[in-house]
């Protein structure tokens, strides 16, 4: 399976992943994008330095992916082209910052280090949270949330049809590439030579694709407003996670749970 083809199966995939039932599944769509964007604006706030108070964010995405029935490493998986560009944001920390902090054995470790590693993990939090709310929740219901929240219908009618069109255009490349591989047998790749008339075969093709889609959704109503899967109104269990949720991350925010939890234990 090649690469293309692997990233239109595994869009096809998130779909069905957030069509499934659990606890979190059935957790108000609106809830749970509120709780991510403080979970996310929570975890980018601590300090530069203050990596042991941070760890203890990751308790949030980890219990939640248990009780979605998601497997932590997939969430991992599917960020494999993100997470190593995440991670590279600090790697130049150690460079421009000296300053010592503590001393493990014979060896300093310096401010650098210790930003750098604080960065990543406010990077990698960050990508889990939204993984979890893509993976448990579908587009649409994440859309609708948005409208509730007055986002503009035309940005998110955007950002609804270009998710959508990613798989479209997806089995337009799938399709132009099998027909390259029937022409070019042997051959690993696509040559440079064809970059260009491949792109502009590409451009043509999906013009003519988005103008059918366009034609069916005018035949089936829209008028510029798209819409959206119709949300209920919050239940009590929406109101106690999302109030469970925010508390817990301020107590992980304003105070140094680790920290605290080894001044009780080690005397």
């Amino acid at each position: 399976m090649d690469q293309i083809t692997r990233a239109h199966v595994e869009l096809r995939e998130m779909d069905a992943l957030a069509a499934e039932d659990s606890p979190v599944h059935r957790l108000h769509p609106l809830c749970k994008l509120l709780v991510t964007v403080f979970y996310i604006a929570a975890v980018v706030s601590f300090p530069k330095y203050d990596f042991s108070a941070l760890a203890v964010m990751v308790l949030y995405p980890v219990l939640l992916f248990q009780a979605a029935g998601i497997p932590v490493g997939l969430c991992f998986y599917r960020l494999r082209i993100v997470l190593p560009l995440v991670c590279a944001v600090g790697l130049v920390n150690p460079f421009l910052d000296h300053t010592p902090l503590l001393r493990l054995g014979g060896l300093t470790v310096t401010g650098g280090w210790v930003s750098m590693v604080t960065l990543m993990m406010k990077g990698v939090f960050s990508l889990m949270a939204s993984f979890l709310l893509i993976a448990t929740t579908p587009m649409d219901s994440i859309c609708a949330a948005l409208r509730k929240l007055h986002v503009p219908g035309i940005l998110v009618t955007l950002l609804l049809l270009t998710y959508r069109y990613i798989g479209v255009l997806m089995e337009q490349v799938a399709v132009m590439t099998d027909a390259y591989r029937l022409r070019a047998p042997g051959q690993k790749g696509l040559h440079i030579s064809a970059w260009g008339s491949f792109l502009g075969q590409l451009l043509l093709r999906s013009m003519d694709r988005a103008e059918e889609l366009y034609g069916s959704m005018q035949l089936r109503g829209f008028r510029g407003e798209y819409h959206y899967a119709r949300l209920d109104g919050l239940k009590w269990k929406d109101w106690v996670f999302g109030a469970v949720c925010l508390g817990l991350f301020a107590a992980a925010r304003w105070v140094n749970i680790p920290a605290l939890l080894g001044s009780l234990f080690v005397r």
